[in-house]
């Protein structure tokens, strides 16, 4: 893994960590394009009273006003935690090449965040092959929610 993923990544883990300090979701998220980071932030559903403002789709939306466009060719995605169906889902339609991700689905449900059932349902292999899905740095990820 090149040292820039380790940086995108643990700069989505730090994200994460602010999210939680205010009261969000431990969760973080960073777009990147030609290594340089386009949008990124922090779980926001609390703050905004916005249950769709998960970190990956509020920086999505960042990234493209940033962009001025609605996709984002050639950026990266990465985020603290495997991202939900809604979060894939934005990420698929603006045409995000790659998503990093720390914590699995798996992890997640284990600290009380679950997903849909329908999302565990789907192959881990296809969700990972479909979205171009790669983790990395886990441990530092679930450390986030045990702080």
């Amino acid at each position: 893994m090149t040292n820039e993923h380790l940086h995108f990544m643990r700069r989505a883990i730090f994200l994460a960590r602010e999210g939680k300090a205010k009261g969000n979701g431990a969760f973080g998220a960073v777009i990147v394009k030609n290594n340089k980071i386009i949008a990124e932030g922090h779980n926001v559903v609390t703050e905004n009273k916005d249950c769709t403002q998960h970190a990956e789709l509020s920086v999505i939306q960042k990234a493209c006003n940033a962009l001025d466009s609605k996709t984002l060719k050639g950026c990266t995605l990465y985020t603290s935690c495997i991202p939900c169906m809604m979060c894939l889902g934005a990420s698929y339609w603006a045409k995000i090449e790659a998503i990093y991700y720390g914590a699995s689905a798996k992890d997640a449900k284990d600290f009380g965040f679950i997903y849909t059932n329908m999302y565990y349902a789907y192959s881990e292999e296809n969700r990972t092959k479909e979205f171009n899905l790669i983790q990395l740095l886990r441990d530092e990820a679930i450390a986030v929610w045990t702080e």
